[in-house]
């Protein structure tokens, strides 16, 4: 199965992460992607969750592990997993890993260290 199947078929452990204008929410959707090419966890779409679309509510509730990575403080894909009804979640917050909005940079040493946390995350 290639990654870009596993993205739309999602699987038992789900990211949704932040793809906000920041720095950091560049980082979040990196690293989610990074994940899902390292199979520790499968990227899926957050503004399925957002507009309550049926089949991608329907395989979260399936999901057995589900990690919100949110880029800064505001914890937009937080609020939204929790509107949509859904209480168990992972969290991770980019600012809590040493990283400042509006002055990261995003390479693969920082893509890489939040994809290692969001993957323990979901182990």
């Amino acid at each position: 199965m290639s990654a870009s199947e596993k993205v739309c078929s999602g699987g038992p452990k789900l990211v949704f992460a932040c793809s906000g204008a920041a720095d950091v929410g560049a980082l979040a959707d990196q690293a989610a992607r990074k994940m899902t090419r390292d199979g520790t966890g499968s990227m899926f779409c957050m503004g399925g969750i957002g507009g309550l679309v049926e089949p991608i509510m329907n395989k979260t509730r399936t999901a057995d592990k589900i990690l919100a990575i949110d880029g800064c403080p505001l914890n937009c894909v937080k609020a939204t997993l929790e509107r949509a009804g859904f209480a168990e979640f992972e969290h991770l917050l980019i600012t809590e890993q040493g990283f400042a909005k509006g002055s990261t940079e995003v390479n693969e040493a920082s893509i890489a260290k939040i994809a290692e946390a969001g993957a323990s995350l979901l182990a």
